[in-house]
């Protein structure tokens, strides 16, 4: 699934030449994506309007019309947006045609889980947001000590806890192995135990990968690429995540897989020591 690097790559890149343009045309053809807004009401509600701006609220694209209307896209596993793709591109469901020179833009996605949703109103906008998302990574309010307040009393593992967007906003799987790893912390550790020199470092750890991502273009592993079809290329850079069996950059301890929060996950266990429970464990089959 794209995370917040990812995101924000596509945002970047398609910004520039939609802002400022008129939505002529909305093509809806999968009634699925907006549900349960029927696609002639969202084309309504849109088209007509100018964009006026694109932001990104965790893994969200957020599209500001003129006029206090919003058009909320999540991508999902596997939803791409192309600039101008050539015809006969595979899984198209959503065209994008804006006022003037410039590009037209295509929503794809082969799984059809990605989704586009209309709120109408600051207040609606912000109460959505709300409902879902908690800190955002970047923002001033993303500390160490918040982090820590946000963990405190959460017996659910650290990776659990860390994968929730209503703590965390905009991290995936991908960059919390990858945090975890820089602030030498086991994914199954409990988020309440954290002390507050681990949850600063857990804090710089996740800003510090989520910015490396974004530097990158973000990671391609499966369907991510970006809006001219380029792929990312965060993925040559991890440092535990899909390296099972390989030896860890600090230690040379082999990375070892693991489940946690229904997701595998990528550890070094010298590095990362696990939690007094599996650490018995581990000693037991040795």
């Amino acid at each position: 699934m794209p995370e917040l690097p990812e995101v924000e790559t596509i945002r970047r890149a398609i910004a520039p030449p939609l802002e400022a343009r008129v939505l002529e045309e909305l093509r809806i053809d999968d009634a699925r994506w907006c549900q349960p807004l029927a696609p002639a009401e969202l084309r309504s509600a849109l088209e007509g309007r100018t964009l006026e701006r694109l932001d990104r609220r965790g893994k969200y694209l957020v599209w500001r019309f003129e006029g206090e209307a919003f058009l909320l896209v999540h991508l999902r596993m596997t939803g791409t947006l192309l600039l101008d793709p050539p015809a006969g591109t595979k899984y198209e469901r959503v065209r994008l045609r804006f006022s003037g020179p410039g590009p037209e833009l295509a929503f794809c996605d082969p799984r059809r889980f990605g989704t586009g949703e209309l709120a109408l109103g600051e207040d609606a906008l912000a109460e959505f947001l709300d409902a879902r998302l908690g800190l955002e990574p970047f923002g001033p309010e993303f500390t160490g000590p918040a982090l820590r307040a946000l963990a405190r009393g959460r017996r659910a593992p650290v990776k659990a806890f860390l994968l929730d967007q209503r703590r965390i906003a905009g991290v995936g799987n991908i960059y919390a192995d990858e945090a975890l790893f820089r602030a030498r912390l086991h994914p199954l550790r409990a988020a309440g135990a954290m002390t507050a020199a681990q949850a600063q470092a857990l804090r710089d750890a996740i800003v510090a990968v989520l910015e490396h991502g974004l530097e990158a273009g973000g990671a391609t592993i499966d369907d991510f690429r970006h809006p001219d079809g380029v792929s990312g290329a965060f993925q040559n850079e991890f440092l535990v995540h899909l390296r099972r069996g390989e030896p860890c950059v600090r230690c040379g301890t082999e990375i070892v897989k693991l489940v946690a929060a229904g997701r595998g996950t990528y550890v070094c266990e010298t590095c990362q020591p696990p939690p007094r429970g599996r650490r018995a464990r581990r000693a037991s089959r040795h």
